[in-house]
Formats: structure tokens, sequence, C-alpha cells
């Protein structure tokens, strides 16, 4: 299983630039099936979308920014995306007992992978490769 986390899935949306084209071809080489997101990254999109519609200050920006966060919500729906289950919950109890300096939000979408034996796919390299146990790479390079 491959897990894409919000920094490549923002890539992916783009589909703009040399890391994009880097990481799409390294995806081509897997089944659709095989490549995932985790309801975390749906969550911090979620969150980012409310903050900006909420500077929306002209009907006009609103209408653009709604249509906009529509086009988000039907590429969701074409991604499986990956709970944060007891098995996660528990790996991120432990990862948050032992002082992973890591933020909360990453750190669950690492317990999330670990828990399900995945490889995380991001550019946040430095913050990732501190979490043990975890097989993390970055395709965009």
């Amino acid at each position: 299983m491959i897990i894409l986390d919000t920094d490549c899935l923002s890539l992916l949306e783009r589909q703009t630039g040399e890391p994009y084209f880097r990481l799409q071809a390294k995806l081509d080489e897997f089944p659709s099936n095989e490549i995932v997101t985790t309801i975390i990254t749906y969550e911090e999109q979620m969150r980012g979308w409310m903050s900006y519609l909420a500077k929306m200050r002209s009907i006009e920006e609103q209408v653009f920014a709604y249509e906009t966060l529509k086009q988000y919500f039907d590429y969701f729906k074409t991604l499986t995306i990956i709970e944060f289950d007891k098995k996660a919950a528990e790996i991120f109890k432990n990862l948050k007992s032992n002082k992973i300096r890591v933020g909360s939000m990453d750190l669950k979408i690492a317990s999330i992978a670990i828990a399900n034996e995945a490889i995380l796919i991001s550019r946040n390299l430095k913050d990732f490769e501190q979490v043990p146990d975890l097989t993390v790479q970055d395709w965009s390079r």
C-alpha cells in the first residue's frame, strides 16, 4: 500500500512542475488500487479550505471558492481514504509517549502508515524520518 501525504496530493492536484511529473511517473508504476490517502489528509485539506472560504468577502470570490472546493470534494471521492482506527491510535499514543518531535497531524498520518504496513510518500522527510518503524519516501525528487 502506498499512502500519499497531504503535500503529495497537493502536487497531484496542481498537475504542474517537475516534482509533479516525477511523482506521477513513479505512481504510474503501481496499480491505482494500491495508492491511497488518509482521513487526516482529508481533514488538513478541509481545514485549509474552510479557512480560505472564511476570508472571501465578495460574493464572486465565494462562488469561485465554492466551485474549487467542490472540485476538491469530487477529487477526494475518487480516492481510497484510510481511517485513523484503534490500531493507528495505539501507535500514535506510543509515539507521543516516546516524545517523537513531529506535529500531531503528521504523527497521526505516520501512525496510519505504520498500522497498515504501508509506504508513506511525502516531501516532508525531515519530520517523518524521525518516526521509528515508518517507511517514508519522497518520489518528487
